[in-house]
């Protein structure tokens, strides 16, 4: 394996963010919610156990659907309060976007130290004792500060997005370096049924929305293959335009499969899309659209990095051109950047080069030495 091929292998496969059945048994809410299913036949309709990005309960009595999301961003609002809360919430909207739903109000949980405390803002924050900088860049504010930070950041993102703030909770009773700060959004259904994450069918052509960035190496970070971790940046006006562009495909009907693009980014969407519909993928890293401030981008990085406001879309090739238009007719970026195959792995190329090739099941060798 290469360094990119552990890197990824290490963040699906051995990481808990991608693996949260290691650590929770979900086949206890699985009892629960066939419970509540025979009290109200048919209500739920997506839950935690699909492992997809959002659950989907349908409200009883009525043909309505509603998505649900729950996402936290706590160590990344350690290094930058105001981006990293803005993201978070981004990032559970992006998640309930991509069950084909349309996002209405967000709820928000901040957790800090006493208000003042003093606390170091800053990367350095999550090394050593959290109290000493050494990059020169840290500042030190007092826990009330950096809670308006991570307020900012959620309202700013949720007023870009045109999604409201029901309401939310707060505590200061924390003792952690790391603020907690958690994102919980309901939307409506707004497809025929959930746009889940597993491919349907070898074939079908991956659309990318949105473009890739220099930004969020938390990935590489976490695999031990990066010296400090670079948190992805909030893009208010690229998310509404993404978000827009996502519905507009969803209004075509002809969406077998959608995913956002959060931890891991392009790499995870595929990987993850293919091993749970038992197919693989293909994916040409050369084609996919960079931003000005990633021109320089390394295939490895344009493969992970966790850049906002990204969708990926599935779509039976007869109807590629009629979503690449419903998509661009709300003047987001989409382009067509692989398929999705018959075999069991996902292969990433650049410039015909194969740069990571991850299959849907690595050898117990393989995951036991990158668990070390």
């Amino acid at each position: 394996m290469n360094k990119i091929e552990k890197a990824l292998t290490h963040g699906l496969f051995v990481h808990l963010h991608h693996n949260i059945d290691k650590a929770i048994d979900f086949s206890k809410f699985k009892k629960l919610n066939d419970r509540v299913n025979k009290m109200f036949p048919g209500m739920m309709v997506v839950g935690p156990d699909a492992n997809d990005d959002a659950g989907v309960v349908k409200i009883p009595g009525t043909d309505t659907s509603i998505v649900l999301k729950l996402e936290s961003h706590c160590s990344p609002c350690v290094a930058t309060p105001y981006d990293s809360a803005a993201t978070g919430a981004g990032g559970a909207v992006r998640d309930v976007i991509a069950m084909g739903g349309r996002p209405l109000a967000v709820l928000d949980f901040i957790g800090t130290r006493p208000l003042e405390s003093e606390v170091m803002v800053g990367a350095c924050g999550l090394k050593g004792d959290g109290k000493t900088c050494t990059c020169g860049g840290c500042v030190v504010r007092t826990s009330a500060e950096r809670v308006n930070l991570m307020l900012d950041g959620v309202h700013d993102m949720c007023y870009a997005l045109g999604v409201g703030i029901a309401g939310g909770g707060f505590s200061t009773s924390f003792s952690d370096i790391v603020p907690a700060l958690v994102a919980s959004v309901v939307g409506v259904l707004v497809t025929d049924e959930p746009l889940t994450k597993p491919a349907k069918n070898a074939g079908d052509k991956l659309i990318l929305i949105g473009e890739t960035g220099n930004d969020g190496n938390d990935t590489a970070f976490r695999a031990g293959f990066a010296d400090e971790m670079r948190p992805a940046k909030a893009l208010f006006k690229e998310e509404k335009i993404s978000q827009e562009g996502a519905i507009a495909a969803f209004e075509t009907g002809k969406i077998n499969a959608c995913s956002d693009l959060g931890a891991a980014g392009i790499g995870a969407a595929v990987c993850e899309s293919a091993r749970y519909g038992g197919l693989g993928a293909n994916v040409d890293l050369t084609v996919v659209p960079l931003m000005t401030d990633a021109a320089d981008n390394t295939p490895e990085a344009t493969l992970i990095n966790e850049t906002q406001a990204r969708f990926l879309l599935q779509v039976n090739p007869a109807d590629v051109d009629e979503v690449l238009a419903a998509i661009r007719s709300k003047k987001a970026k989409a382009t067509v950047i692989g398929e999705i195959t018959d075999d069991d792995k996902a292969v990433f190329t650049y410039k015909g080069k194969t740069i990571a090739s991850i299959p849907n099941k690595p050898s117990e060798k393989v995951l036991e030495e990158l668990g070390k």
